[in-house]
């Protein structure tokens, strides 16, 4: 675009109200500068959205915007143009209208591009202008999953013996590093896809028939690919190859780890091999180094809870457990404490399995059972360390269980996690594994229990009146919906994948020890402990914060109900 259009549309966004002229003159001088489109630049200081730019594009070339969050694309049409030509010049065919294409484009001034368009499609296009996030998001939906990822596996298919099912270890082996080689495209795809999608795990499942490749996103396994069942014994080999195992072993378990990058991004990624009946399944557990740790203020805590978890950790000594079911984001959570506690003036350690983050400043131990490195080893061995701070990446027995709580009494904070229901629950918990109720009592400064819950898209959010059901949920622990409510759903849209949902937020519930419940520990009386412990918390639950989330319309009652402990 040349510089007049660039004035043009700067004036524009001031005109129409979607950007401040102070802004403007601020990202002028950035211009002057830097040479940089000045689009690029509102954008990257986040002055105007993808969305303003185009609509004023859109009304600079007297052409009509598409808004496709709203827009129901048919990805059959989608797809008459190919990916690397969607990609190449910007564009989507929204509509076959007999006669002519109606193409989405992000910049309507690339005359040279509507001429290749119109000349590949053999027929006459009409343009309008969307969003250049929308556009991504949609070339992604349309061509990144199933249709590269099955054309890969297929390719793969070719380098099996299709009578004998034999496969080349040594060629595999030979070809760890070319990027060529069928097997290596997939994975490259199957990456690449995941990043794109957000997804936090990649489950590759071989059955009966086919070979199944599903993502975990939000929390939710969805399916992207089925393939011919050969193709996965290559694909696994490959993984293990990239991880250091042994390829020979497939009647047990094995456990790895992979560093990749897929563009700008590298991922860190836990291998875990399971033999089943129709071969090995995969799980690939996808850290992001580059997003780095969450800060705890970002997890969406109350504020009054955050407070008082804010100050159960500044505690020189005791134990700060957070608790849910596996995948309810209680790692995250102690790596945001950690990170707000480190500092030059005290040593913390940290024992887990495995190292999720590494973190700078902080010595991390990763558990390795097969050689004996135990969590109660290395608890054992941290506390000739002189550590002030230690992490526990989990208290599973008995053993572990005593010796945090031992280093708790003796002037160390500990953190860690336990697989509990609720907050409540989790002295007896700890009781069950052994652990004196005076010891828990003198110990345990705090419990954090929580949850995660899908957000509703905002790109395709809607109004939502609550149904009978949903009613009656509600009403269970809310005496009434807020006037000031607002009831939300997301109705599927190409951002959230037609689910409706994008992103998860965190639901928390804290319970911090009392000399009341001090003395129901002492007597080691549950019953007692857990009456006290449930007025305590009162309607401070993870299902009250769960459904005043549902009042400012960023989750559902549907996910409340399914993630929250339901609590008396």
């Amino acid at each position: 675009m040349d510089t007049s259009h660039n004035n043009r549309l700067g004036e524009e966004l001031v005109t129409k109200g979607f950007l401040a002229p102070k802004k403007l003159a601020e990202a002028l001088s950035e211009q002057a500068r830097s040479g940089r489109k000045l689009g690029q630049i509102l954008l990257d200081n986040n002055y105007v959205s993808e969305e303003q730019i185009a609509r004023v594009l859109a009304s600079q070339q007297n052409l009509p915007f598409i808004d496709l969050k709203h827009y129901q694309v048919n990805l059959d049409t989608v797809v008459r143009l190919d990916e690397l030509q969607s990609r190449k010049y910007r564009a989507v065919v929204l509509e076959d209208r007999t006669a002519t294409y109606l193409v989405g484009v992000s910049d309507p001034y690339n005359l040279s591009a509507q001429d290749a368009l119109s000349a590949h499609l053999r027929r006459p296009i009409e343009i309008a202008v969307v969003a250049n996030d929308q556009l991504n998001a949609l070339i992604e939906q349309a061509y990144s999953k199933d249709e590269p990822l099955t054309a890969f596996a297929r390719a793969v298919e070719f380098d099996v013996d299709s009578d004998s099912n034999i496969i080349n270890l040594n060629q595999i082996s030979a070809t760890v590093d070319d990027a060529e080689a069928p097997v290596v495209k997939l994975l490259q795809t199957i990456f690449h896809d995941a990043t794109q999608l957000r997804a936090s795990d990649i489950h590759i499942e071989p059955q009966d028939k086919q070979l199944v490749v599903r993502y975990r996103i939000d929390g939710v396994l969805h399916t992207q690919v089925e393939a011919d069942p050969k193709v996965a014994p290559p694909l696994v080999v490959k993984l293990k190859l990239m991880a250091g195992l042994d390829i020979a072993e497939k009647r047990l378990p094995q456990d790895g780890r992979i560093s990749v990058r897929i563009d700008s991004k590298q991922l860190d990624i836990r291998m875990s091999t399971m033999p089943t009946q129709f071969g090995e399944s995969v799980v690939l557990r996808i850290l992001v180094q580059s997003q780095g740790m969450k800060d705890l203020k970002a997890l969406g805590m109350p504020e009054a809870l955050f407070d008082k978890f804010i100050q159960a950790i500044a505690s020189p000594s005791g134990i700060v457990l957070a608790t849910g079911p596996t995948g309810s984001g209680k790692t995250t959570t102690l790596y945001g404490a950690l990170s707000r506690l480190n500092s030059t003036e005290v040593k913390i350690l940290t024992c887990e399995d495995p190292v999720e983050y590494r973190i700078s400043g902080i010595n991390q131990v990763q558990v390795n059972e097969k050689i004996g490195l135990t969590f109660p080893r290395v608890l054992r061995s941290f506390l000739r360390q002189d550590p002030d701070i230690l992490l526990v990446g989990e208290i599973r027995d008995n053993e572990t269980a005593e010796i945090a709580t031992r280093a708790a009494m003796t002037g160390h904070l500990v953190l860690s996690t336990l697989h509990t229901n609720d907050a409540v629950s989790t002295p007896s918990r700890l009781m069950d594994m052994g652990v004196p109720g005076f010891m828990i009592a003198s110990t345990l400064r705090a419990v954090l229990s929580q949850r995660l819950l899908r957000l509703v898209c905002q790109a395709c959010s809607q109004p939502h009146a609550l149904s009978v059901a949903e009613q009656t949920w509600v009403t269970r622990y809310v005496d009434e919906v807020p006037s000031t409510a607002t009831l939300k759903m997301g109705k599927g849209c190409v951002a959230c994948n037609g689910s409706g949902y994008r992103g998860r937020v965190g639901i928390f519930e804290l319970l911090e020890m009392t000399p009341e419940l001090a003395v129901a520990l002492h007597k080691e009386d549950p019953v007692a402990f857990e009456a006290v412990a449930h007025q305590q918390i009162g309607k401070d639950s993870i299902m009250h914060h769960g459904f005043a989330l549902v009042f400012q319309g960023l989750t559902t009652v549907a996910e409340v109900t399914k993630n929250a402990p339901m609590s008396e």
